[in-house]
Formats: C-alpha cells, structure tokens, sequence
C-alpha cells in the first residue's frame, strides 16, 4: 500500500506525492559515473512507484542525458503511475566541465523538449522546467515556447528553476506557472525572503532540491576525504576544509534532535521542509532502497511548534558557512 500522501502542487490541477524522488545522482554528479549501476537506479524508481512517490525528477544535462533515458527505461511499463518531471536550459562544456552556460531561445526549447521526450520514450512531459534562466533572452519568449508545447499536448504543466522574483512575476502573466524548483534546507535558505513569497502569491508550488544539504545533513560525512573521487562536492565551497568544520556542527544539531525524536537526520532535515507549508515537495536523491524508505517515511514525523522553534534557535536560518554553487555556477542563478 502506498505510504506517501499527495499534495497540489500549484493552483493548477497538479498532483504529486508529498515527497518526490531527484534521480540525479543515478546517472551524474556524485562519486564516478562509470561505477554506476544503473539496474540499482532501476530498482529505486520501482520501489518508489510502490511507496506512493509518484513524482519522479530528472533533466536534460544530467548524465549529460543519459538519466532521462534511464528514467525512460524505469516507466516504460507504468508511465500512467507517474508524474514526469525534466528541464531544459543549461548548458554544459564538455572540455571543461566547472563551466556553465544557459539558452532559453525558443527554438532551442522546442529542440530540448523533442529530444527529452524520445530519451523518456513518453508523448509527454508532466512537468517542464527552465532549469535556468537565459539573461539574454526575455523570459517571456522562452515562456511562451514552453506554453505552445502545452498547447500541443506535448507538456502538461511548466517550471522554472532558481528564478528570482521579478522573472516569476513576468514569466506567470505569459503562462501559469505550477512549481519552483529551488535549492531550500536547513543550511540553504536563499530564496524565503524574495522568491516564495512572490510564488505563494502567484499560486505557484515550492519544490526544494537538495533539501538534504547534498547528503550533508544525513550526518554520515566526517571529513571532506570521504567523498570520492570525481564527487561534485568536492568543488563545493561548503564542503572546502575552511568551511566543512563549521558545517559539521550543524548537523550535529541535526543528529541531536533526530535522538530525541527517535527518527534519523534525514528524517527530521525532510520533515523540516515539509512543515513549510502544504504548497512545499522537495525532491530527494538517493541510489539506494533504504536510503528511499528512510526518506518516505519522513512524511510520518510530526514537529511540534516547540521542536520547530529549537531548530530555529540552534540552526539560524545564515548559520551555513560558504557559498553554496562555485562560481561557474552562481553566475546562473537569478538574483
């Protein structure tokens, strides 16, 4: 039987569990792509489908594009179970891969959204995303590419990713918007005082990613060694020796309170997000069927007011040392 409720997300007519699943790190970005076992990912998008997480996450550069066609693969059989979700918009060198770029012309939205739905092998895409937004381009041209690929029936609902208030605002009087996809956890707090405010008064849902701080707020991470080789994280400024220390101590809040609650730190830093607000599914990654379990059931730990204004109190919503993206990265991102 099913264990994850469902939630709207957006005034819209979108539906999704309270928590999704980011299928991200299946294919990209953390330890060595080429040690990836991609029947493991498989067997997690099934497990998944079974526990009620019905929205499944992914985009057109991670891998680059080998996770959407493993996704694919996962949903051929039960596409009708699942709310599809990829993006669209950044671009990555190949010869130098810490360098980011973004296009957001409408032929190039055409041309993504083609190609992701060939990749996914679906005539549809529930939820499209601009992953980030092209400075270069008004919003409103690529908004109105996406919205025409509505019309079309080839996306049923669009996103955007790690957009600023006043691109909110422009972007939702071409097309309703349903989700904001933005980094949001105990030690990233970005966008609470600009960004959501104006996506809860356009009645546009908050989809955190991250919302585990990149596996940091688990507490399974001692020392900067013990990410492997080729792990993003390792080019992170967060997790750099002058600010990992720092860092730690707060997840030893976490690991604290998750004792005397008697669930995990993953549980507690989910069921944190969670608390948000109705409007609010964040998007956790793993590799592992445990690890998927562990999380499911974090939309199970009920936090009091008393326990919400503790984690107020020990972890200020500042109290993260570092910058969250490298500079290739930060530059994407709208402000």
């Amino acid at each position: 039987m099913p264990t994850v409720p469902s939630r709207a997300l957006g005034r819209h007519g979108l539906h999704v569990s309270a928590i999704g699943l980011g299928c991200m790190g299946m294919s990209d970005f953390y330890g060595d792509a080429a040690q990836r076992d991609e029947g493991e990912g498989i067997a997690v998008i099934h497990r998944a489908l079974e526990l009620g997480v019905t929205l499944l996450d992914t985009s057109n550069i991670y891998g680059p594009f080998t996770n959407e066609q493993l996704v694919g693969r996962a949903i051929h059989d039960r596409r009708d179970r699942v709310i599809l979700a990829t993006k669209f918009g950044i671009l990555r060198d190949p010869a130098h891969p810490e360098r980011r770029g973004a296009c957001g012309t409408p032929e190039y939205v055409r041309a993504c959204c083609e190609a992701s739905l060939k990749r996914l092998n679906t005539d549809y895409i529930d939820l499209y995303y601009q992953h980030r937004i092209d400075k270069s381009v008004p919003i409103e041209e690529t908004i109105g590419a996406m919205a025409d690929l509505v019309t079309e029936g080839k996306v049923r609902f669009l996103g955007m990713s790690e957009a600023g208030p006043a691109n909110l605002r422009r972007a939702a009087a071409v097309h309703p918007i349903s989700a904001l996809q933005s980094e949001w956890s105990l030690w990233t707090r970005d966008w609470e005082q600009d960004a959501f405010p104006v996506a809860r008064e356009l009645g546009i849902g908050i989809v955190p990613y991250s919302p585990l701080g990149r596996g940091f707020l688990t507490g399974r991470f001692n020392a900067v060694s013990e990410f492997p080789a080729g792990d993003y994280r390792l080019s992170s400024p967060r997790f750099q020796a002058e600010h990992f220390d720092a860092n730690r101590r707060l997840v030893d809040v976490v690991v604290q309170m998750a004792e005397a609650k008697g669930c995990t730190p993953a549980q507690l830093a989910l069921a944190w997000v969670l608390s948000r607000g109705e409007d609010v599914v964040p998007i956790p990654g793993t590799t592992k069927i445990s690890r998927l379990e562990e999380n499911a059931g974090a939309v199970h730990v009920g936090l009091s007011a008393a326990d919400l204004a503790l984690i107020a109190e020990r972890i200020p919503s500042n109290a993260a040392s570092g910058d969250r993206y490298p500079g290739g990265m930060a530059v994407l991102v709208d402000k």
